[in-house]
C-alpha cells in the first residue's frame, strides 16, 4: 500500500474581508494557488489523477468550481476535478479523500484546496421573490404575467446575506463558543495569551523566513494582514466582548478569528511518483478521523475534535503526549482551551471511551508558527494552510509527529496525523 506523500503547498495571503481582496472570487484565489504549484513542480501540461477543492461561501453557479479552477490553471484539461465541502474542515478533507485514494492505488498524484471570500458574497434574493420568478417564467399567457408581477412587494427585494448561524439553535459560532467557556470555566485572560502567542509566533515564523515558500504575493498582498506583531496582552485586554451584548462574555475580536478572505492548496503523491521526479517529500499523510457531537441537545458545538482524536489515538495505538507538534485550529481561543481542557477531564474522557484522562500537552509544541487567530481563516482555505505549514515544520526539524485539529461548524471536526 502506497504512503501518501506531502510535496508542498502554496497559499495567497490571508486578509481581513472587505480589505484588500475587494472583487476578488474564490474561483481567482485558487486557480492562482494552483498555478503556483503547477510551475514550481513543472507540471504544465501535465494530466493529474484528481483534483479535489472546495469553498463555503460560494455562489450557486459555481457549481462545478473545482474543474473550472482546474482549466485555468495550465494542467492538462484531462485533469478531473470535483467539489469538497465539510465547513472549516473542507480542504484538510479534499486532502484525506485524495489520500485514501492514493493508498487504494487509484491515482498517483493530486491537488487538494480551498477558499473562501466574505468579499465577493453570494448573496440572495428571498425565497418569495424566488418562487414569484419561477412562476413569472412558467406563465402561458399576458394576464398570468401581470397578475404574478402584481404579487411582487417592496419586502420581496430585501436580499439575504450568509450568515455564520447555526439554522437549529439560531446561534452564530461565537455564541455556541461563549457557552462553551462558561462550563469549562475558560478565563478571558487565558484567551487572549493564547491569542498573544499566536500573533508573536506568526511574526516570529515571518521574520525567519518560514513563509517564503508557502505564500506568494496576490493582488498586491505579499504576507498574511491579520498578524499584529505590535499587539500586547494590555491591547487585548481593552477589547469589548464580540458576541454577548450584556458585556458579560470573554470572546473579543483579538481572541477569535476575524473574517478573512484567502485561499491554499497542497500537493500529494505517492512516494515512488515523487521520487520519479525527484520531488522532495516534507512529510507523509499518516491517518485521519471525523466526528460529530449532539451540539443541538446541550454539547458543546466546537468539541467533536475532542471525540476525533480520541478514536484516532486508540486506532493508531498513541497517546496523546506522542505527538511533536499541534496544529489546534484556532477558530476562537476559548475553542481551543475548551478543548485542552475536557482532555484532561476525567468524567468527560470516559465518554471518550478512556478510564483514565487522555491528559495534557506541551504548549509550547502548540501552533508554534502562528493560529488561525493571527493568520486568518478563510473557512475553505485552514485546512490546506494548516497541513503544508505542518508538513513544512516537521521537514525543518528532521521529522517527528504531528496532530492536526480543525473544529467545524455543524458540531463536526476532523483530526489528522501527519509524519517524517
Amino acid at each position: 500500500m502506497e504512503k501518501v506523500a506531502i510535496i508542498g503547498s502554496r497559499r495567497v495571503p490571508f486578509v481581513k474581508s472587505f480589505t484588500h481582496y475587494l472583487r476578488t472570487s474564490n474561483q481567482d484565489m485558487l486557480t492562482a494557488c494552483l498555478q503556483e504549484i503547477v510551475t514550481q513542480y513543472g507540471l504544465s501540461g501535465e494530466r493529474l489523477g484528481d483534483v479535489a477543492l472546495g469553498a463555503i461561501m460560494n455562489r450557486s453557479t459555481d457549481w462545478n468550481f473545482a474543474r473550472e479552477c482546474v482549466l485555468g490553471s495550465g494542467l492538462d484539461p484531462h485533469t478531473p476535478a470535483y467539489n469538497v465541502v465539510r465547513a472549516c474542515s473542507t480542504s484538510l478533507d479534499a486532502a484525506v479523500q485524495l489520500g485514501l485514494r492514493i493508498r487504494a492505488g487509484q491515482i498517483e498524484v493530486g491537488i487538494a484546496g480551498g477558499s473562501d471570500t466574505n468579499s465577493d458574497l453570494p448573496i440572495l434574493f428571498s425565497k418569495q421573490f424566488s418562487w414569484k420568478m419561477v412562476a413569472l417564467r412558467g406563465a402561458r399567457s399576458l394576464g398570468e404575467r401581470l397578475k404574478i408581477l402584481a404579487s411582487f412587494r417592496i419586502r420581496d427585494l430585501s436580499p439575504l446575506y450568509p450568515g455564520i448561524v447555526e439554522p437549529r439553535t439560531g446561534l452564530s459560532m461565537g455564541q455556541h463558543t461563549e457557552l462553551m467557556v462558561k462550563e469549562w470555566g475558560i478565563t478571558r485572560e487565558a484567551q487572549d495569551e493564547l491569542a498573544y502567542h499566536s500573533h508573536m509566533n506568526a511574526e516570529k515564523a515571518y521574520q525567519a523566513g518560514f513563509f517564503k515558500d508557502l505564500v506568494f504575493p496576490f493582488k498586491g498582498v505579499v504576507k498574511d494582514a491579520i498578524i499584529r506583531p505590535d499587539t500586547t496582552p494590555d491591547k487585548l485586554a481593552k477589547l469589548k466582548p464580540a458576541f454577548d451584548l450584556t458585556g458579560k462574555g470573554s470572546l473579543t475580536a483579538g481572541n477569535s478569528t476575524l473574517y478573512s478572505d484567502g485561499a491554499a492548496a497542497v500537493l500529494l503523491a505517492t512516494e515512488s511518483y515523487a521520487q520519479s521526479r525527484n520531488w522532495p517529500i516534507l512529510a507523509y499523510l499518516e491517518d485521519a478521523e471525523s466526528a460529530a457531537v449532539d451540539y443541538v441537545h446541550g454539547e458543546g458545538l466546537l468539541m467533536a475534535p475532542t471525540y476525533a482524536v480520541a478514536r484516532l489515538l486508540k486506532r493508531n495505538n498513541l497517546s496523546l503526549q506522542d505527538f511533536d507538534l499541534y496544529e489546534i485550529h484556532e477558530a476562537f481561543c476559548g475553542q481551543v482551551l475548551c478543548t485542552l481542557k475536557a482532555w484532561e477531564d476525567p468524567a468527560y474522557c470516559k465518554k471518550l471511551g478512556y478510564d483514565a484522562p487522555l491528559g495534557s500537552i506541551d504548549r509550547t509544541k502548540l501552533n508554534i508558527r502562528g493560529g488561525s487567530v493571527a493568520i486568518g481563516h478563510p473557512f475553505g482555505a485552514t485546512g490546506a494552510r494548516i497541513l503544508g505549514q505542518t508538513a513544512k515544520m516537521l521537514q525543518e526539524r528532521g521529522g517527528g509527529r504531528a496532530l492536526i485539529s480543525i473544529c467545524t461548524a455543524g458540531g463536526m471536526g476532523l483530526v489528522a496525523i501527519v509524519q517524517r
